[in-house]
């Protein structure tokens, strides 16, 4: 009988080092080589882990942030540039598959900038760019809207791997499209902290709670193991911000902090988990534990009404502008004059 892989992953809850790209990739290179000298064979990094999380959006109105984004533009990375390339030659050295969360450039605007996500497999070839659909609450100060070609399922040796990023995990259609691709390893990954509220007046939004509920039910309705992968605030990252404006100290002192941790197809937590401070979480998926519990609601499959329901997803790249250079569409006195068999 033919059985599916069991899988060592490993979630970095790591700090970058704050708005320095190149500091952040050569941070990023020793934490593969690390997670890679303890098995694990899928390295999960944290949303926009280069150059950083623009947390400074929830802290101080737009008008005061100029500066900080035109910095976090200058260190945002191009999906084809040298950075991420060297990632990818990091994974094909060590043999891993990496997921590396990032905020992506425009080659067609200095100023336009998406919360991104790219799957590099073993051999260091990129098999997937997702780009964050909607941008959430005051990240759409950052960050532009994405759009649907990054919603794949990767097929590897692995099993096959999707992910999400944030909020993203809180849209049923964006979870069910990943769904209905077979995936049993699903990636979220979330800020290390996500203010909403000032401290003092309470009802702050639980991020631990919420990521935790967020990647079971997934997990649970997908039958999918999942790594909850969150980023980490070090004392550089707070000395930048609380050194800029000592306001910020109370919001990110009293905001709480992002869990990394894993959980199994029925959304029980497993493995390890982290917090407080900075590593490398691990676990192991035996995905033969897909397989049961899909005999008792498969959403893709008899658990589901495709008479009644129905889902269209466009995957088109959308850009900017659509180019035509045809002799067609010039103007007819500068559209050549056709050649006679005579001439």
């Amino acid at each position: 009988m033919s059985t599916l892989p069991t899988v060592k992953v490993a979630a970095v809850h790591a700090a970058p080092v704050f708005l320095n790209k190149r500091a952040t990739v050569a941070k990023a290179v020793s934490l593969i080589r690390e997670a890679s000298r303890n098995g694990a064979q899928l390295i999960a990094f944290p949303e926009s882990y280069i150059p950083a999380f623009p947390v400074w959006a929830s802290l101080w109105a737009p008008i005061d942030n100029h500066d900080l984004f035109e910095r976090f533009a200058h260190e945002s990375l191009y999906a084809d540039g040298s950075e991420l390339a060297e990632i990818a030659a990091e994974a094909q050295r060590n043999g891993v598959f990496v997921s590396m969360g990032f905020s992506e450039r425009s080659h067609a605007s200095v100023g336009c900038l998406w919360n991104s996500n790219v799957m590099i497999d073993d051999r260091g070839e990129v098999q997937n760019l997702h780009r964050k659909l909607v941008p959430t609450f005051y990240e759409k100060l950052v960050w532009a809207a994405g759009d649907g070609a990054g919603l794949q399922v990767v097929d590897t040796r692995i099993g096959r791997v999707g992910g999400l990023i944030c909020g993203e995990n809180t849209n049923p259609l964006a979870r069910y499209s990943l769904i209905a691709q077979g995936e049993q390893i699903h990636i979220s990954s979330w800020p290390a902290l996500w203010p909403t509220r000032r401290p003092v007046t309470g009802g702050n939004f639980d991020n631990v709670a919420a990521n935790r509920l967020r990647a079971g039910a997934h997990s649970f309705e997908a039958k999918a193991f999942g790594i909850i992968c969150a980023g980490y605030m070090d004392a550089g990252m707070r000395d930048f911000l609380v050194d800029r404006d000592s306001v910020a100290a109370a919001v990110l002192d009293g905001s709480p902090r992002a869990v990394t941790m894993f959980v199994d197809p029925t959304g029980t937590a497993i493995g390890d988990s982290l917090s407080d401070e900075e590593g490398i979480a691990y676990a192991e998926f035996d995905l033969n534990r897909c397989i049961e519990p899909k005999q008792f609601h498969d959403v893709v499959g008899y658990y589901n009404r495709f008479d009644v329901f129905s889902l269209n997803v466009d995957r088109t790249r959308l850009e900017p502008v659509s180019w035509r250079s045809s002799l067609q569409h010039l103007s007819p006195q500068l559209t050549p004059e056709p050649v006679s068999a005579d001439d």
